[in-house]
Protein backbone atom coordinates (compact mmCIF):
# COMPACT_ATOMS: atom_id res chain seq x y z
CA UNK A 1 0.00 0.00 0.00
CA UNK A 2 1.38 3.51 -1.43
CA UNK A 3 0.44 6.94 -0.31
CA UNK A 4 -0.52 6.89 -4.51
CA UNK A 5 -3.20 5.48 -3.55
CA UNK A 6 -6.17 7.75 -2.60
CA UNK A 7 -7.71 5.85 0.57
CA UNK A 8 -4.26 4.21 1.91
CA UNK A 9 -4.54 5.86 5.08
CA UNK A 10 -8.19 4.22 5.15
CA UNK A 11 -6.51 1.11 4.85
CA UNK A 12 -3.35 1.04 7.07
CA UNK A 13 -3.06 0.31 10.67
CA UNK A 14 -1.31 3.02 13.05
CA UNK A 15 1.38 2.49 15.63
CA UNK A 16 -0.67 3.10 19.02
CA UNK A 17 1.59 5.40 20.70
CA UNK A 18 2.92 7.61 17.43
CA UNK A 19 -0.46 7.41 15.50
CA UNK A 20 1.83 6.82 12.51
CA UNK A 21 1.17 4.27 9.69
CA UNK A 22 2.41 0.90 10.27
CA UNK A 23 4.68 -0.78 8.10
CA UNK A 24 3.70 -3.69 5.94
CA UNK A 25 5.47 -6.76 6.96
CA UNK A 26 6.10 -10.05 5.76
CA UNK A 27 5.30 -11.46 9.44
CA UNK A 28 2.90 -9.60 11.53
CA UNK A 29 1.25 -10.68 14.70
CA UNK A 30 3.11 -11.05 17.66
CA UNK A 31 5.56 -14.06 17.28
CA UNK A 32 8.40 -12.53 14.76
CA UNK A 33 10.60 -14.84 13.41
CA UNK A 34 8.41 -17.72 14.12
CA UNK A 35 8.18 -20.27 10.76
CA UNK A 36 6.04 -23.28 11.13
CA UNK A 37 7.72 -24.31 8.03
CA UNK A 38 10.79 -24.42 9.61
CA UNK A 39 9.24 -27.61 11.33
CA UNK A 40 8.56 -29.12 7.95
CA UNK A 41 11.67 -31.71 8.85
CA UNK A 42 9.49 -33.64 11.57
CA UNK A 43 6.54 -34.11 9.23
CA UNK A 44 5.87 -36.77 7.17
CA UNK A 45 5.64 -36.39 3.68
CA UNK A 46 1.99 -36.42 3.00
CA UNK A 47 1.57 -33.97 5.69
CA UNK A 48 4.80 -32.25 4.32
CA UNK A 49 2.88 -31.89 0.47
CA UNK A 50 -0.63 -30.66 1.72
CA UNK A 51 1.21 -27.66 3.92
CA UNK A 52 3.94 -26.96 1.30
CA UNK A 53 1.23 -26.78 -1.58
CA UNK A 54 -1.26 -24.22 0.58
CA UNK A 55 2.29 -21.68 -0.41
CA UNK A 56 3.75 -22.92 -3.41
CA UNK A 57 0.86 -24.10 -5.40
CA UNK A 58 -2.23 -21.71 -5.09
CA UNK A 59 -5.29 -23.28 -7.24
CA UNK A 60 -6.43 -20.42 -10.42
CA UNK A 61 -9.35 -18.89 -10.26
CA UNK A 62 -11.65 -21.34 -12.25
CA UNK A 63 -15.25 -20.50 -10.44
CA UNK A 64 -15.94 -16.86 -10.33
CA UNK A 65 -16.15 -15.15 -13.64
CA UNK A 66 -13.45 -12.37 -13.95
CA UNK A 67 -16.19 -9.29 -12.97
CA UNK A 68 -16.97 -11.56 -9.93
CA UNK A 69 -13.22 -12.18 -8.75
CA UNK A 70 -12.55 -8.79 -8.73
CA UNK A 71 -15.84 -7.85 -6.41
CA UNK A 72 -15.13 -10.97 -4.48
CA UNK A 73 -11.42 -9.92 -3.82
CA UNK A 74 -12.29 -6.41 -2.57
CA UNK A 75 -15.51 -7.83 -0.60
CA UNK A 76 -12.63 -10.74 1.27
CA UNK A 77 -9.54 -7.40 1.69
CA UNK A 78 -12.39 -5.44 3.98
CA UNK A 79 -13.78 -8.62 5.73
CA UNK A 80 -10.37 -9.67 6.41
CA UNK A 81 -7.69 -7.09 5.63
CA UNK A 82 -4.23 -8.02 5.05
CA UNK A 83 -2.85 -5.00 4.67
CA UNK A 84 -0.48 -5.07 7.48
CA UNK A 85 1.08 -7.72 5.44
CA UNK A 86 3.35 -6.97 2.21
CA UNK A 87 2.57 -8.35 -1.13
CA UNK A 88 4.59 -11.21 -1.15
CA UNK A 89 2.98 -12.92 2.18
CA UNK A 90 -0.68 -11.97 1.78
CA UNK A 91 -2.74 -15.25 1.89
CA UNK A 92 -4.15 -16.15 -1.49
CA UNK A 93 -8.21 -16.17 0.73
CA UNK A 94 -10.00 -15.77 -3.02
CA UNK A 95 -8.56 -18.65 -4.31
CA UNK A 96 -8.75 -21.20 -1.61
CA UNK A 97 -12.65 -20.16 -1.67
CA UNK A 98 -12.74 -20.17 -5.49
CA UNK A 99 -11.43 -23.76 -5.31
CA UNK A 100 -13.65 -25.10 -2.97
CA UNK A 101 -17.00 -23.61 -4.94
CA UNK A 102 -15.26 -24.90 -8.24
CA UNK A 103 -15.05 -28.57 -6.54
CA UNK A 104 -18.68 -28.02 -4.82
CA UNK A 105 -17.18 -29.12 -1.46
CA UNK A 106 -19.16 -27.98 1.28
CA UNK A 107 -20.00 -29.23 5.09
CA UNK A 108 -22.88 -31.65 4.18
CA UNK A 109 -25.22 -29.73 5.49
CA UNK A 110 -26.45 -25.66 5.20
CA UNK A 111 -29.25 -23.58 7.38
CA UNK A 112 -32.54 -24.10 5.32
CA UNK A 113 -33.10 -20.31 4.55
CA UNK A 114 -29.45 -19.98 2.66
CA UNK A 115 -29.32 -21.64 -0.21
CA UNK A 116 -26.73 -23.89 -2.06
CA UNK A 117 -22.89 -22.34 -1.12
CA UNK A 118 -22.47 -21.42 -4.87
CA UNK A 119 -25.69 -19.52 -5.60
CA UNK A 120 -25.19 -18.24 -2.04
CA UNK A 121 -21.58 -16.63 -3.09
CA UNK A 122 -23.04 -15.19 -6.07
CA UNK A 123 -26.28 -13.93 -4.89
CA UNK A 124 -24.09 -12.12 -2.34
CA UNK A 125 -22.02 -10.59 -4.23
CA UNK A 126 -25.30 -9.02 -6.30
CA UNK A 127 -26.59 -7.75 -3.42
CA UNK A 128 -23.33 -6.41 -1.70
CA UNK A 129 -23.08 -4.24 -4.93
CA UNK A 130 -26.80 -2.99 -4.89
CA UNK A 131 -26.89 -2.18 -1.07
CA UNK A 132 -23.48 0.12 -1.91
CA UNK A 133 -25.51 1.71 -5.08
CA UNK A 134 -27.68 2.36 -2.84
CA UNK A 135 -25.99 3.69 0.21
CA UNK A 136 -23.09 5.14 -1.70
CA UNK A 137 -25.30 5.73 -4.78
CA UNK A 138 -21.64 3.85 -6.85
CA UNK A 139 -20.57 0.22 -7.22
CA UNK A 140 -18.71 -1.40 -4.27
CA UNK A 141 -15.60 -1.71 -6.34
CA UNK A 142 -15.55 2.66 -6.38
CA UNK A 143 -16.35 3.22 -2.94
CA UNK A 144 -13.89 4.06 -0.20
CA UNK A 145 -12.33 1.37 2.73
CA UNK A 146 -14.75 2.86 4.83
CA UNK A 147 -17.79 3.35 2.82
CA UNK A 148 -17.02 -0.33 1.76
CA UNK A 149 -17.15 -1.65 5.62
CA UNK A 150 -20.42 0.10 6.03
CA UNK A 151 -22.26 -1.59 3.20
CA UNK A 152 -21.03 -4.87 5.39
CA UNK A 153 -21.95 -3.23 8.17
CA UNK A 154 -25.33 -3.09 7.07
CA UNK A 155 -25.39 -6.96 5.93
CA UNK A 156 -24.05 -7.99 9.73
CA UNK A 157 -26.44 -6.03 11.22
CA UNK A 158 -29.00 -7.74 8.95
CA UNK A 159 -29.63 -4.44 7.46
CA UNK A 160 -28.39 -3.81 4.33
CA UNK A 161 -29.37 -0.52 2.50
CA UNK A 162 -30.56 -2.42 -0.70
CA UNK A 163 -30.52 -5.34 -2.73
CA UNK A 164 -34.04 -6.44 -1.62
CA UNK A 165 -34.49 -9.32 -4.50
CA UNK A 166 -31.38 -10.96 -2.97
CA UNK A 167 -32.28 -10.71 0.85
CA UNK A 168 -35.66 -12.60 0.32
CA UNK A 169 -33.62 -15.63 -1.17
CA UNK A 170 -31.59 -15.48 2.27
CA UNK A 171 -30.82 -13.63 5.44
CA UNK A 172 -27.87 -10.66 4.84
CA UNK A 173 -26.70 -11.52 8.00
CA UNK A 174 -26.84 -15.18 7.94
CA UNK A 175 -24.95 -14.35 4.68
CA UNK A 176 -22.40 -12.45 6.33
CA UNK A 177 -21.59 -14.79 8.94
CA UNK A 178 -21.24 -17.74 5.92
CA UNK A 179 -18.76 -15.64 4.43
CA UNK A 180 -16.87 -14.61 7.34
CA UNK A 181 -16.66 -18.44 8.12
CA UNK A 182 -14.92 -19.06 4.40
CA UNK A 183 -12.71 -16.26 4.53
CA UNK A 184 -11.57 -17.23 8.25
CA UNK A 185 -11.27 -21.14 7.06
CA UNK A 186 -9.18 -20.15 3.89
CA UNK A 187 -7.09 -17.90 6.22
CA UNK A 188 -6.23 -19.79 9.25
CA UNK A 189 -5.34 -22.85 7.20
CA UNK A 190 -1.83 -21.17 5.15
CA UNK A 191 1.15 -21.36 7.56
CA UNK A 192 1.60 -17.37 7.13
CA UNK A 193 -1.18 -17.35 9.18
CA UNK A 194 -0.04 -19.78 11.35
CA UNK A 195 3.04 -17.83 11.91
CA UNK A 196 1.19 -14.90 13.00
CA UNK A 197 -0.73 -16.81 16.02
CA UNK A 198 2.66 -18.56 17.24
CA UNK A 199 0.75 -21.89 15.89
CA UNK A 200 3.42 -25.35 15.83
CA UNK A 201 1.68 -26.68 12.30
CA UNK A 202 0.58 -30.39 12.37
CA UNK A 203 1.99 -32.56 15.39
CA UNK A 204 2.55 -35.52 13.66
CA UNK A 205 4.07 -37.76 13.77
CA UNK A 206 6.33 -35.72 16.34
CA UNK A 207 3.66 -34.48 18.45
CA UNK A 208 3.54 -32.08 21.33
CA UNK A 209 5.13 -32.76 24.56
CA UNK A 210 5.03 -29.96 26.97
CA UNK A 211 1.45 -30.62 28.13
CA UNK A 212 1.65 -29.48 31.78
CA UNK A 213 1.50 -25.82 32.87
CA UNK A 214 0.99 -24.30 29.68
CA UNK A 215 4.93 -24.28 28.76
CA UNK A 216 6.06 -23.42 25.55
CA UNK A 217 7.65 -26.28 22.98
CA UNK A 218 11.49 -25.73 22.38
CA UNK A 219 10.63 -24.36 18.78
CA UNK A 220 8.42 -21.82 20.02
CA UNK A 221 9.12 -18.45 20.05
CA UNK A 222 7.97 -15.52 22.89
CA UNK A 223 5.35 -13.85 22.15
CA UNK A 224 6.12 -9.98 21.55
CA UNK A 225 3.06 -7.85 21.53
CA UNK A 226 2.81 -4.04 20.21
CA UNK A 227 0.16 -1.39 20.44
CA UNK A 228 -1.74 -0.63 17.44
CA UNK A 229 -4.83 1.28 16.41
CA UNK A 230 -7.36 0.45 13.35
CA UNK A 231 -7.44 2.88 10.56
CA UNK A 232 -8.45 6.40 11.10
CA UNK A 233 -12.39 6.81 11.25
CA UNK A 234 -12.82 2.94 10.26
CA UNK A 235 -16.20 0.98 11.99
CA UNK A 236 -13.48 -1.62 12.71
CA UNK A 237 -12.85 0.79 15.50
CA UNK A 238 -16.19 1.60 16.57
CA UNK A 239 -18.31 -0.28 19.27
CA UNK A 240 -22.31 -0.31 19.88
CA UNK A 241 -24.33 -1.82 22.12
CA UNK A 242 -26.60 -4.81 21.21
CA UNK A 243 -28.47 -6.48 23.26
CA UNK A 244 -27.06 -4.86 26.63
CA UNK A 245 -23.84 -6.01 25.27
CA UNK A 246 -20.42 -4.23 23.42
CA UNK A 247 -20.19 -5.23 19.97
CA UNK A 248 -17.37 -4.79 17.55
CA UNK A 249 -18.48 -3.27 14.40
CA UNK A 250 -16.27 -3.76 11.14
CA UNK A 251 -13.84 -6.32 10.33
CA UNK A 252 -13.00 -9.41 11.69
CA UNK A 253 -9.24 -8.68 11.89
CA UNK A 254 -9.80 -4.40 12.20
CA UNK A 255 -6.41 -4.31 9.57
CA UNK A 256 -3.86 -5.67 12.00
CA UNK A 257 -3.13 -7.84 14.99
Amino acid sequence: MAPEDPWWRERIPVDGASGQPLAARAQPGYYPGFSTLAQERFWDDATRNVVRARVDEVPPIRFFSPAEAKLMAAVLARVLPQDDRDEEHRIPILNYLDERLFENRGEGYRYESMPPDREAHRLGLTGIDAAARALHQRPFLECSPREQELVLAGLHDGKPAGGEDVWRRMPAHRYFLFLLKDACEAYYAHPYAWDEIGFGGPAYPRGYFRLEHGLPEPWEVDEQRYEWRAPPGSPSAEYKLVAGTSEHHGSSKGGTH
